[in-house]
């Protein structure tokens, strides 16, 4: 085959995800996943219902339109203007995906050239740094750093250049936990504004905000016009698997997306969209019991590793908890992550994979709560014998 490499040489480097391999240990030694982010429950039976409906009512078993199915770019249209006030035309403005992955790959590859750069936020989501390199543009981390984890603004002003793009946002943020402020919020569209930059900010995990407030960007002053929100069905209603995400922007940002977005899937999911249209119209008491019992399992999870000697970032959103080893007496998170299985039965994740610069969370690892009680204290029980 010659000299060159069979791998597009922008994709060099990045391999087998961290949550494909950590996941296949947990297999192959039968430890508690804490590594990848997917519930080990299903979400409200009636929902499961309604797609079971679909199928047998011959509702999206056939190619279903490209945009996505009318009655669920409808309820994403009123979902956003129902808890945020934001309005979007359903049929130029809201754009149906196979999750919030391929909403950010299409996304990069629609809005993105060869040379552009792109602000993120470090630790940041692999697919990320994927859907970047991807699309020939280069990634520029904005490192946030232990133990507040709060974005430096003086910092990415530095870092805006005439190449400068994308300034991609993660809110709440997978690994940390952060949810940005209104105040921080605000300083970052004046910046766009300033600069003339567009948004693209992942907002998957919207509805899991335990401390402070959501805040949606494309809101404020200047932003509707230059941000792309990504939504997801997956997290908020614990149907991981169906894979349905969403795009709601400007009309030209969304039909930039889904000239990328076609040539992707072109379209998924057919039953499961009639599902989550239903699904985005549950009253008001299903997120908040379902934000309450994400809660919950959060602090009985810090708890317990607080008991077994790690030191814990407590997270303001999403269902990860980010965790520093040193006081374990241990320094690298990859070699202690490849080894708790044997130690002790569970599996999590390296934050070190999210860095461009792994020394930066070198000793950080990341668990998921978003598991059965019996679970995490299993797993608490577990990981106290390290602290033996």
């Amino acid at each position: 085959m010659g000299a060159r490499p069979l791998l597009n040489r922008r994709l060099d480097g990045l391999g087998t995800t961290i949550f494909a391999e950590m996941s296949a240990l947990a297999t192959a030694t039968g430890a508690i996943n804490l590594g990848q982010g997917f519930p080990d429950t299903d979400g409200p039976e009636e929902i499961r219902e309604a797609a079971v409906r679909a199928l047998r009512d011959g509702r999206g078993n056939q190619y279903p339109p490209g945009p996505g199915v009318p009655e669920l770019r409808q309820a994403i249209a009123d979902h956003q203007r129902r808890f945020y006030e934001l309005s979007f035309d359903p049929y130029t403005e809201v754009l149906v995906t196979a999750g919030a992955t391929e909403a950010i790959a299409a996304t990069m590859l629609a809005l993105l050239e060869p040379g552009d750069e792109v602000i993120a936020f470090e630790p940041f989501y692999d697919s990320y740094a994927a859907c970047i390199a991807m699309a020939g543009a280069k990634r520029v981390p904005l490192t946030l750093r232990a133990p507040s984890f709060r974005p430096d603004l003086d910092e990415l002003r530095t870092k805006i250049t005439p190449q400068t793009r994308v300034l991609l946002l993660n809110t709440p943020h997978n690994p940390t936990g952060l949810v940005l402020t209104a105040e921080e919020q605000s300083a970052i569209a004046a910046l766009a504004v300033e600069h003339d930059l567009l948004v693209v900010t992942d907002e998957v995990y919207e509805h899991l905000v335990f401390e402070g407030t959501h805040h949606p960007i494309a809101a404020l002053p200047g932003m509707r016009e230059r941000t792309v929100t990504i939504g997801s069905a997956g997290k908020t209603f614990s149907f991981t698997g169906w894979k349905v995400g969403w795009v709601t922007a400007d009309g030209p940002l969304v039909a930039a997306v889904r000239t990328a977005k076609q040539y992707l899937t072109y379209v998924s999911a057919g039953p499961f969209q009639y599902a989550i249209a239903e699904a985005l119209r549950l009253p008001d008491s299903y997120f908040d019991s379902f934000r309450a019992d994400l809660q919950r399992k959060r602090d009985l999870l810090s708890d317990g590793l607080r008991a077994a000697g790690f030191e814990v970032y407590q997270p303001q959103g999403t269902y990860f908890i980010t965790t520093d080893i040193t006081p374990l007496g241990e320094k690298d998170a990859y070699s202690f992550c490849r080894s708790l299985p044997d130690r002790c039965g569970v599996v999590a994740i390296p934050n070190s994979v999210f860095y461009d610069d792994p020394n930066a969370g070198r000793s950080q690892v990341r668990f998921a709560f978003c598991k059965k009680d019996d679970v995490l204290h299993e797993a608490a029980a577990r990981m106290r014998r390290l602290a033996c």
